[in-house]
């Protein structure tokens, strides 16, 4: 297995799905409360990308072994695992070790920081793994966009904020909700990315008898929830805004707006995987640069 194989078989260019609710969490514990705890802050994020990688191999894997004879063609053509002739034994076997080893620094911190980190890890786990493995895999029924959005933009960041404040005893149940605010855009971009991947493969998810958002919806409906999630993730930026939870500056990234609606625009007119999927992925890119840099323009100002 080649470097650019195995990055392909890990999905590394969709690592900044995981990366930028990281960057938002540690954001909004310097903002709210100045107090990093660098060691398990670092090892947290090793942790979670090994379970990030190793997620994105369990759907590789997943997807080729229950796809059966029927979608020979497409396991030639489409999976990784397929187009590379990669020996299934070996793949499992790396998916397994980034598992494993993601699953002992998570222990190892739930050790040191308390029980609630073995509770979000746990959901994480289950989500990961459900998400293309178990008998009905999320990523095949319409709570597919939830699951992934939730765990990836709001969990993840609230796991960075909990390992800066599991020792100040302001990990409470209302900062809960406002990490989940502050989170939105992150949740809802993350979503529409999916959404926008299920819009384009509609066929083909019925072809491999997978029923979407988008075989309810239908493909119009899907469309329009896809912009949606992007109106509520601006608004839930501008309401943690208000609350005071995120630096004043953080309104800087609305100047995205007239780039995400263009590109929203463009996926109204053609939903074709090759063409036009990257435009989610271009969506995903620039609110995470917009609301980085500017939620740390406005740390560094204040």
């Amino acid at each position: 297995m080649t470097l650019n194989v195995f990055l392909e078989l890990v999905e590394i260019k969709a690592k900044i799905a995981s990366v930028w609710p990281f960057l938002l969490g540690l954001i909004f514990v310097q903002a709210n409360f100045q107090h990093v705890n660098w060691s398990v802050t670092g090892l947290f994020f090793v942790a979670m990308l090994l379970f990030n990688m190793a997620v994105d191999i369990n759907d590789n894997y997943q997807d080729y072994t229950k796809a059966g004879n029927q979608a020979t063609e497409w396991k030639k053509k489409t999976n990784i695992i397929g187009v590379q002739h990669l020996r299934i034994r070996q793949v499992f076997a790396l998916m397994a070790s980034f598992a494993v080893i993601a699953g002992g620094i998570g222990l190892y911190l739930v050790w040191v920081t308390g029980w609630p980190l073995l509770v979000m890890g746990i959901l994480c786990f289950l989500v990961g793994y459900l998400y293309a493995g178990g008998p009905q895999p999320l990523s095949g029924t319409p709570t597919g966009e939830f699951f992934a959005g939730f765990t990836m933009g709001y969990l993840i960041m609230l796991i960075t904020v909990y390992l800066n404040l599991y020792q100040t005893g302001q990990f409470t149940g209302l900062l809960l909700l406002r990490v989940l605010l502050a989170s939105g855009i992150a949740v809802t971009a993350i979503a529409a990315l999916l959404l926008a991947n299920n819009i384009c493969d509609a066929q083909e998810d019925l072809d491999l008898n997978r029923k979407t958002i988008v075989y309810y919806l239908g493909k119009r409906k899907a469309l329009w929830l896809f912009a949606s999630f992007y109106v509520v993730g601006y608004l839930a930026l501008i309401a943690s805004v208000m609350l005071g939870d995120l630096p004043r500056w953080s309104l800087l990234s609305l100047i995205s707006i007239p780039l995400i609606y263009k590109n929203v625009a463009a996926f109204f007119k053609i939903q074709v995987k090759k063409q036009t999927f990257i435009l989610a992925v271009k969506n995903l890119a620039i609110l995470a640069l917009t609301t980085v840099l500017a939620e740390l323009l406005g740390l560094w100002i204040g």
